[in-house]
């Protein structure tokens, strides 16, 4: 069974469980492979500055590797490019700890439900999703709350 292999530091097994829900959401089926980075405000802040011209403290970002992916079902053979071993990558995504906590914080739940919350988001990113339109940011929600509630997180 192929799946979605995430490259991160820590909390690998947490990040599995909810890179498997994104994969099953979008109806993948090449292997494939995402990096995740925690970053401290400051480091956040920096690269939101150099990446976007905002210079502000964010709490994820993240940059694809593949362009128009929304929608589609991403593969090897498409991407010769993007391979990475045996695996697609479909780029990063940088979270930051301080925001997960203070939104955590605000939101009422724990900094593991807002972990799991801003991967799924960041995933939908690298998949091609977005939020600047309307009708985008409710393809992108309508996504990430099946893929949410594949993880039992129901709002």
């Amino acid at each position: 069974m192929a799946t979605l292999y995430i490259d991160a530091p820590e909390n690998k097994n947490q990040f599995k469980t909810v890179a498997a829900a994104v994969y099953k959401t979008l109806g993948q089926v090449d292997p494939l492979k995402a990096e995740i980075v925690y970053l401290n405000a400051e480091e956040m802040q920096k690269l939101n500055a150099s990446s976007r011209g905002v210079d502000s403290v964010t709490d994820v970002l993240s940059f694809p590797s593949i362009e128009n992916a929304r929608g589609k079902v991403l593969l090897k053979k498409d991407n010769p490019y993007c391979i990475d071993g045996n695996r697609l990558f479909i780029g990063s995504i940088a979270l930051c700890r301080e925001k997960i906590a203070s939104q955590a914080k605000e939101l009422g739940h724990s900094e593991e439900r807002e972990t799991v919350y801003l991967t799924v988001h960041g995933l939908m990113h690298l998949f091609g999703y977005d939020h600047i339109e309307e009708n985008d940011k409710k393809q992108m929600r309508e996504k990430e709350k099946e893929a949410l509630s594949l993880l039992g997180i129901t709002e």
